[in-house]
């Protein structure tokens, strides 16, 4: 699968992405996604530990800080400790095919991650956190969890995404070396791993933070051709 796809507000709306999702999973029979009653009754064990007139806070630690897609009214930059960011997830299409696959993060158990915490206005949450769920839960890797982060302003409660260790394609370990040699190649209909790491960086630099295990895979990157 080749077309190039972006995943903005507008692709998760009009069922872009969905469709896509669709696609991928009639090309890989062999791979389990989430059905849309499963995602329903997920969403929905989430929600039930939440009040609904408050807003919600959702913690990102990868491509959400960069294009989150769902509107929110407030960003803060976020400590989460329990999980770290890790590149632990195979992935055979967005930013990777089988014949080229790449990684993406995820957030594993243990350490510490600094990342960025959205808030989604009271009235808004069902159907912005809706859109998240379309793109993060879909494929099975992530579960939903509630955390705790600090902040600034003060410690909050959000909702985020750690990789489902139960998962084909989550892997427990691997060598610095051969990260980086997967996002080196990795490459799909969203564009390729290295972009994908090096927007991560980017845009954590731009809010005042650094991970330092992402900085010594970009520097084992190969030299672009």
């Amino acid at each position: 699968m080749t077309r190039p796809l972006k995943i903005t507000r507008e692709t998760l709306l009009d069922g872009t992405l969905k469709a896509r999702q669709r696609e991928y999973a009639q090309i890989h029979p062999d791979m389990k996604f989430r059905s849309d009653a499963e995602m329903a009754a997920l969403l929905e064990a989430i929600l039930a530990a939440h009040e609904m007139a408050q807003d919600l806070w959702v913690f990102g630690y990868g491509s959400l800080i960069w294009n989150p897609a769902f509107e929110h009214v407030e960003k803060r930059a976020a400590l989460l400790r329990g999980y770290h960011r890790r590149f632990c997830l195979r992935m055979l299409m967005g930013r990777g095919t089988p014949e080229t696959p790449g990684l993406m993060l995820a957030l594993d158990h243990g350490g510490a991650c600094k990342g960025a915490a959205f808030r989604i206005a009271a009235p808004k949450i069902r159907q912005e956190l809706g859109l998240l769920w379309q793109r993060e839960m879909f494929g099975g890797a992530y579960n939903a969890r509630w955390v705790n982060v600090t902040t600034k302003d003060g410690p909050i409660r959000a909702v985020t995404f750690v990789i489902n260790r139960a998962h084909p394609r989550y892997i427990p370990e691997m060598s610095i070396e051969q990260t980086a040699a997967l996002i080196a190649t990795g490459c799909g209909d969203l564009g390729t791993c290295r972009e994908y790491l090096e927007n991560t960086i980017s845009h954590l630099a731009a809010m005042g933070l650094r991970d330092s295990g992402l900085e010594r895979i970009a520097r084992a990157l190969p030299n672009r051709p």
